[in-house]
């Protein structure tokens, strides 16, 4: 029974419109927000300033490339405007992924969930026909007015995930219990007019979001999914991602990918209209070009299986890569192993206080680092809280010495975080060398549990 199923749904066709609209608007999305990132200086400050790059393990080899950054953005930008305006599709988003990928994995001190989404949706787009039509430079052949259900369905099925378990992840009894960390980061919104200094300073309104943020992401993809809710499951999505951006403007463009992806659900002639509307709208392209003629798919049997095939892989692989803090002892709002990737968003605040010390045990000789000879102040801030950090910095360090002419050299961290609003507390071993420790043994052996409890499923 099953496999006639599968069969039977992979034989559904349906129209284009909404992976094409998708497609447009995504493309132009990343176009401008490179555009915004360049011109406020951000290349500059986040990977040219810096001396050291945290990096992402198994991805070291991937660093700034010095004034050649910039020609990496450059592509990513004129990629991401041509999969808009569909012009060598399957070249343009490989490029767009590759290159926007690449940016992502420079420093792991810039990691964000939604630049995470941008290049999981960049390497789908590379197997979707999203090039179905309303495109520049093709042969209409190329073209086509009905595509797989599966094509759509399945970015579907991946915004679904990451709501799914954005909102999985806060039942736990800081969020739901304490309202933690929404308390303290409303009631330092005092300046906004209106309501900072008076509604936002109220415990009620604090678990009130702390309770709506997580009703909400569980809710919306299955109310987008009923057609009958659908409106007003969109109505809420912009209204939640426009006061995310009012109350929190350095979330960047997550509630703009979050609303131009949500888009999707939205049935074929809703699209259609959009596509006449923007055909309508740019006069100097020739509307006969823009628009496809109702013909069948002209890609290969082979071709689409192995496409779906991948799609399958991927998805598969993005619903188990958030449960993976399973199978790591200890807390994860503390020690942090699988948190990334996973879809948490916006769950803790974490501040930190760490200092290095070096030991030259040849000598008998001890040195204290200055952080900021090696760090910018944000790339500071973020490694005092973080594990992973600390230890790659303190390798960095002992090699740094080591090179330098050092011998018998042992890195010791005096490091102290607070979270969400707990006092602070001693997070590695004091007098403990963790230099050329095995990352592993550093987790288990080196790092002082947790001593609260943060209930979660």
């Amino acid at each position: 029974m099953v496999l006639p199923f599968i069969k039977n749904y992979l034989e559904i066709r349906t129209p284009s419109s909404p992976l094409v609209v998708f497609r447009i608007f995504f493309g132009l999305l990343i176009f401008f927000s490179i555009i915004r990132f360049w011109s406020k200086g951000w290349i500059d400050f986040l990977y040219l300033e810096p001396t050291y790059h945290f990096s992402y393990q198994y991805f070291e080899w991937i660093k700034p490339i010095g004034f050649y950054t910039y020609l990496i953005f450059f592509t990513c930008m004129i990629s991401a405007l041509c999969v808009a305006i569909g012009y060598k599709y399957r070249i343009s988003t490989s490029i767009l992924f590759l290159t926007y990928t690449y940016i992502e994995l420079m420093d792991k001190t810039t990691y964000l969930n939604h630049y995470y989404l941008v290049s999981l949706l960049a390497f789908m787009l590379i197997f979707l026909p999203g090039d179905s039509k309303f495109l520049v430079g093709s042969h209409k052949k190329s073209r086509f007015e009905n595509v797989p259900k599966w094509t759509i369905d399945s970015i579907k099925l991946l915004l679904f995930i990451v709501y799914f378990y954005a909102g999985m992840a806060k039942i736990n009894s800081d969020w739901l219990l304490e309202a933690q960390p929404l308390k303290i980061w409303l009631m330092s919104k005092y300046e906004l007019p209106l309501f900072g200094d008076n509604l936002l300073q109220k415990n009620w309104v604090h678990y009130f979001m702390s309770w709506g943020g997580m009703l909400y992401d569980l809710s919306i993809p299955f109310l987008l999914i009923i057609r009958r809710t659908r409106i007003f499951a969109f109505i809420m999505v912009i209204i939640f991602h426009a006061m995310t951006k009012i109350l929190f403007p350095a979330i960047g463009m997550f509630p703009y990918i979050m609303v131009i992806s949500c888009l999707i659900f939205f049935d074929s002639k809703f699209h259609d209209k959009i596509i006449e509307f923007i055909s309508k709208c740019i006069k100097f392209f020739n509307k006969r070009s823009l628009i496809s003629r109702k013909v069948n798919i002209t890609n290969s049997g082979f071709s689409k299986k192995i496409s779906f095939n991948i799609i399958c892989i991927f998805l598969a692989f993005q619903l188990i890569l958030p449960i993976r803090y399973k199978f790591y002892p200890g807390e994860l709002f503390w020690n942090e192993r699988g948190y990334r990737f996973s879809w948490r968003v916006m769950l803790v605040e974490k501040k930190g206080y760490t200092t290095f010390k070096v030991i030259d045990k040849e000598n008998n000789k001890i040195f204290y680092v200055d952080n900021e000879a090696y760090l910018t102040e944000f790339q500071e801030k973020q490694m005092s809280f973080q594990p992973d950090f600390i230890y790659e910095f303190a390798n960095y360090l002992g090699d740094s010495y080591t090179s330098k002419g050092f011998r018998n050299v042992e890195i010791h961290v005096d490091s102290y975080v607070t979270l969400n609003g707990r006092r602070s507390e001693r997070l590695i071993k004091a007098d403990t060398n963790i230099y050329k420790v095995g990352k592993a043994i550093f987790y288990k052996n080196h790092i002082i549990p947790y001593k609260y409890e943060i209930k979660k499923i």
